[in-house]
């Protein structure tokens, strides 16, 4: 008969086992999106940087300084969409893992949380796609210097999206975090409320911080970070509310 160790010693190698075969899983799901979408590589790299080709000067076209940017460009911006494609799927098997060792009102809080904050990256990078990029590609290209000719490497143009994106996505993730901190109750609303001018400032760092040295590309970012910091604190205080409700009918 095994000892008391030796069954915690089984547990912990079942759940690393267990681990393993998630994580495998996530990554054969971003392998499959990778091999389906290869094939559409160009057309998704023509896609995202649609805004600021249409942009461009008349006869002004992107270049590859790279020999290798033609391929190598669009080959990592699928990986990426591959990713974020995944996401879903990937957040599935990492509840499946944690979610035995949740209390019924913490999965119920939890299922909500998760399916938002991947709508809500989505929503950042889509944010960027369709209102950030058509006016941050105009304002640069038409502050360009006279005789200057505007044309972008694909290269730093990928590196300039991937990061927006990327800044975007993390950022519209504001509601989740002030939720969770009020729903966990390490900080209450009416505090909150109290700290915006600092948390206003802060988003205008944070915006200098994830994004290109300008004030555009940064107020563009702050700005709907503070919008969305707002969202959050309505959330918890609604949530706050529902609290002595659901205590009331547990204890009952």
């Amino acid at each position: 008969m095994a000892t008391a160790e030796e069954q915690k010693e089984l547990t912990l190698i079942d759940h690393l086992v267990e681990l393993r075969d998630r994580i495998l899983k996530s990554i054969i799901a971003i392998i499959l999106f990778f091999l389906c979408l290869f094939y559409f590589s160009n057309d998704i790299y023509t896609y995202v940087v649609d805004p600021l080709i249409r942009a461009l000067p008349e006869g002004s076209t992107m270049i590859a300084i790279d020999p290798t940017s033609p391929f190598f460009a669009p080959f990592k911006l699928t990986f990426y969409v591959s990713f974020l494609l995944a996401a879903p799927y990937v957040l599935y098997q990492l509840w499946s893992f944690i979610a035995p060792g949740l209390y019924k009102n913490e999965k119920s809080v939890a299922i909500p949380l998760f399916i938002s904050s991947v709508l809500l990256f989505y929503g950042g990078i889509a944010f960027a796609r369709y209102v950030l990029f058509p006016f941050a590609f105009a304002f640069f290209i038409s502050v360009a210097p006279e005789g200057i000719s505007v044309m972008p490497d694909i290269n730093s143009v990928l590196s300039f999206a991937l990061t927006i994106f990327l800044a975007f996505g993390i950022a519209f993730e504001v509601p989740i975090a002030v939720f969770i901190l009020i729903w966990t109750g390490i900080a209450e609303p009416d505090s909150l409320s109290e700290k915006r001018p600092y948390v206003i400032v802060g988003c205008f760092i944070v915006g200098m911080l994830l994004t290109p040295s300008d004030p555009f590309t940064q107020s563009m970012l702050a700005i709907p970070m503070w919008l969305l910091f707002e969202v959050g604190i309505i959330a918890g205080r609604m949530v706050k509310k529902r609290q002595p409700k659901d205590e009331a009918d547990a204890s009952g």
